[in-house]
């Protein structure tokens, strides 16, 4: 009897719960490898074996030994171990950790508001299917955590003077700066934030402003003093603070990766983020509540930076999840909702089960075939070019790479000169005998490919799905 009365009571938060735990699951199968995974995996492999934290690099031929700053280097250590424990299973037991985790801080941390109405909440679920673009095994989905777990301690202490939770966030930034280092400084810095708005009282038309008080600025100052102390606690020490500030002005590096480039009307796939702000700016708008600045300042900043690059989006989601449901009115809950709530999640879960081939697909899915792998490992290269999306799997096969997915590694050196010479810009001839390149590992979609195919210099030994292997004669 106390069972049923216990689940009579919590009904709807144990729906809730289990549908997000089988929307988790749907959305596992949107997961695809991504050729960064690979060299992830390898320093992993390589930092288990010899009990050593990368701090240099060993991967590249024109690289090896400078300094690498491996601000990802515990996540490259976990994601090796799930796969020494649990095989290919591990690119969808992470994946499923991560989401899962994401939604469930989500939901708990704000779980009155979830519940008191439920048809918005489930809407509000939906919408989560923006993240589709980021399921990948890689230490951003680690990151997302870690920026829930932080707003949610710093908003609620701005409703709360006595909350105690946002002690808990240095211990939270000690971890977010070993498994993703390059996006910790969020930490001390939203604290700033908080701290700033919070200085403020006004009434303005239907935006309002309520002053925190002394011991709450007290509390965030002192909290960002401390992030900003314990991101220091890594393998590179204070580099790691100074770390995000060197990539953004990093335009060689912003400029070549796709993830960086701002959200476009132009482009088709960019509208689900151009929904989801409308949508959210429509829901404060014809709220019945006043917006609060803090609120406005949170939408504010998630637009700014989910406009300046695609790789924010997530970041509007987890930031918008503690303001939006703070302008939904109480939706009285009907008989059936929890049996709807059940049913949903049945329905994900069945999706999810006639379609987990998709994930074994995924799981042997290559960017390079592997007849060209031993090929190219027989033909032993000392200074191989490579197409920046091929240096993963080549690192993954023990093939020393020019470039790879580590662009900050390689852009204050030869990541403009690999540019140049995969596009045919600028004196490209003058760069392919200054690298003395004794092997091209090639797409025939770029225009090397031409400038080879047509070179009697050069020769080609394989070709296979629309991947070619050119040897310099004169190494023959």
């Amino acid at each position: 009897m106390k069972i049923r009365e216990w689940f009579k009571k919590h009904k709807y938060t144990i729906g809730i719960s289990f549908l997000l735990i089988c929307f988790s699951l749907f959305m596992t199968l949107l997961f695809h490898k991504e050729s960064d995974y690979f060299w992830h995996i390898k320093a992993g492999e390589y930092m288990f074996n010899n009990k050593e934290i990368l701090m240099k690099d060993i991967f590249s031929w024109f690289m090896n030994g400078k300094y690498w700053m491996s601000h990802e280097w515990a996540f490259d250590y976990l994601i090796y171990l799930l796969k020494y424990l649990f095989g290919n299973a591990h690119l969808f037991i992470y994946p499923f950790i991560c989401i899962t985790g994401l939604l469930l801080i989500l939901f708990f941390s704000n779980r009155k508001n979830y519940l008191k109405n439920i048809i918005f909440s489930l809407v509000w679920i939906v919408a989560f299917l923006i993240f589709c673009v980021f399921i990948q095994a890689r230490p951003h989905m680690i990151s997302f955590i870690f920026l829930a777990l932080a707003i949610w301690f710093l908003y609620d202490l701005f409703k709360n003077e006595k909350s105690k939770k946002i002690y808990f966030l240095p211990l939270v930034t000690l971890f977010w700066a070993n498994f993703h280092g390059g996006s910790s400084n969020l930490s001390y810095i939203f604290c700033l934030v908080f701290v700033i708005i919070g200085l403020f009282k006004f009434k303005f038309s239907k935006i309002e402003s309520e002053r925190i008080n002394k011991k709450q600025i007290l509390k965030y100052l002192s909290v960002a003093l401390m992030c900003a102390l314990v991101i220091c606690i890594n393998p590179h020490g204070v580099r790691m603070l100074l770390y995000p500030y060197s990539n953004i002005i990093d335009t060689v590096m912003i400029n070549f990766i796709s993830e960086w480039q701002p959200t476009t009307i132009s482009n088709i796939n960019h509208y689900p983020y151009f929904i989801l702000i409308v949508f959210i700016a429509g829901v404060l708008l014809f709220s019945k509540e006043k917006i609060k600045f803090i609120d406005l300042t949170l939408f504010g900043i998630a637009v700014f930076l989910g406009l300046k690059s695609i790789r924010f989006w997530g970041y509007t989601y987890i930031l918008m999840s503690y303001v939006v449901f703070n302008y939904i009115p109480e939706r009285k809950v009907d008989r059936g909702t929890t049996r709807i709530l059940f049913m949903l999640g049945a329905i994900f879960l069945g999706i999810f089960i006639t379609n987990y081939s998709l994930l074994n697909k995924e799981y042997k899915k290559n960017f390079i075939d592997d007849e060209m792998i031993n090929i190219i490992k027989k033909e032993s290269p000392e200074r191989l070019f490579n197409m920046y999306d091929y240096g993963g799997e080549l690192i993954y096969n023990d093939i020393s790479v020019f470039v790879d997915g580590r662009a900050d590694l390689y852009s204050r050196y030869n990541l403009s000169d690999y540019s140049n010479i995969s596009m045919l810009q600028g004196d490209y001839i003058k760069l392919i005998e200054k690298y003395d390149f004794d092997y091209f590992l090639v797409s025939e979609k770029y225009p090397i490919n031409t400038y080879l195919h047509y070179n009697d210099n050069y020769e080609n030994i394989f070709n296979k799905d629309n991947i070619i292997l050119y040897k310099k004669k004169d190494s023959i």
